[in-house]
């Protein structure tokens, strides 16, 4: 038995204003969720770039080929309903950085890391009043409540769209330091990335590189990519 795909009956998307930013229509017909929501995005840009979506669609409709569409999804009908538990979640990320955890040899890699990742470690500090502590290995220690108190208001503090994006950005770079960074601009998102895979590409410069790993961060270094430009056509 074939599989039953869901197949393009519609000929032009448009996007149009709604009641709290703008939606897709599709032949007139407005765009929902999988969950039967209204989709409604918050600025005209993100709208854009959805209905971009819908019209590249071939005969065929392909999920994956539609990645804004799919974040909106998600802003909407996961984060929406659970969106005290996916900024707890994210918030957590603030006790266990992993610009924090360094490598106490080669000094070569210690370095490394120092000059890479404490000028984000200061502006953490400075801009968002969060002090963290680098320590040498993998086993965690609690940082200053304080400063985790600090970043958890800033994640607290953010709407569905951002807290979406946020969630990528950070679980993927395995920093909130990062994520956040992201989002302010302090830094292109390639750089930020790359940062984020420094011990990663020292690995590499001492062992080679592994085909099967190498395509999964490019695998992931696209969904971050897409995580921070999801943000920034997201704000008004």
């Amino acid at each position: 038995m074939s599989e039953w795909k869901a197949r393009r009956f519609w000929k032009d998307s448009s996007v149009e204003s709604a009641e709290d930013g703008f939606t897709v229509h599709l032949d007139g017909r407005p765009v929902r969720t999988p969950a039967k929501r209204s989709l409604i995005l918050p600025t005209e840009a993100l709208a854009q770039e959805v209905a971009a979506e819908w019209q590249a669609q071939d005969e065929e409709i392909n999920p994956l080929s539609m990645p804004f569409t799919r974040s909106a999804n998600a802003a909407i009908d996961k984060v929406a309903v659970q969106k005290d538990e996916v900024a707890e979640m994210i918030a957590a990320y603030g006790d266990s950085d992993l610009l924090c955890y360094r490598a106490d040899s080669p000094t070569e890699l210690v370095e490394r890391q120092s000059a890479a990742w404490d000028p984000y470690l200061d502006w953490a500090e400075s801009d968002l009043s969060a002090r963290l502590v680098p320590v040498a290995g993998v086993v965690h220690q609690p940082q200053n409540p304080a400063a985790v108190a600090a970043l958890r208001a800033e994640v607290m503090a953010q709407d569905i769209y951002a807290l979406t994006a946020l969630h990528d950005l950070v679980s993927l770079s395995g920093s909130l330091v990062l994520g956040l960074a992201a989002q302010r601009g302090i830094a292109p998102p390639e750089t930020l990335w790359t940062l984020s895979r420094l011990d990663e590409d020292w690995q590499i410069e001492q062992w080679g590189e592994d085909e099967e790993a190498s395509e999964l961060a490019a695998t992931k270094q696209r969904a971050f990519l897409h995580a921070a430009r999801l943000y920034q056509l997201s704000r008004r």
